[in-house]
């Protein structure tokens, strides 16, 4: 995003209100929905929704990290991706007014642990 609009929402001056408050709700409300917006994801008790979203003036943007627990046995990658998916759209959403050519992107996982496929971190 242009380092216009970073201080647009740092400043909390966007037109549409709080952007990163309103993110992190989005972000929390997408991971519990996953399994109505995914085909084949069933629907988990998760016991843990956490987003953080940090704006960088070296991008400069916003940088969305998710995290998601349960005390099941299946993985919750889907339900973080998701996440952090729907923060960086309602961001995009609240602020494209003041900046139309913002770009989301490098949406990964970068770590995983427990369930059938075991521990993963990203190189």
């Amino acid at each position: 995003m242009l380092p216009e609009t970073l201080d647009l929402i740092r400043k909390g001056n966007a037109k549409k209100g709080d952007v990163l408050g309103a993110a992190r709700i989005a972000g929390i409300m997408a991971a519990k929905k996953t399994h109505e917006l995914i085909p084949l994801c069933h629907p988990l008790l998760l016991s843990k929704i956490a987003i953080d979203l940090e704006p960088d003036d070296t991008l400069p943007g916003i940088r969305a990290r998710a995290t998601v627990k349960l005390s099941g046995q299946t993985g919750v990658e889907m339900e973080a991706l998701t996440a952090v998916s729907v923060a960086c759209l309602t961001i995009y959403d609240m602020v494209k007014a003041a900046d139309r050519a913002m770009v989301i992107s490098a949406i990964r996982l970068i770590e995983k642990s427990g369930g059938k496929s075991g521990t993963y971190r990203a190189e």
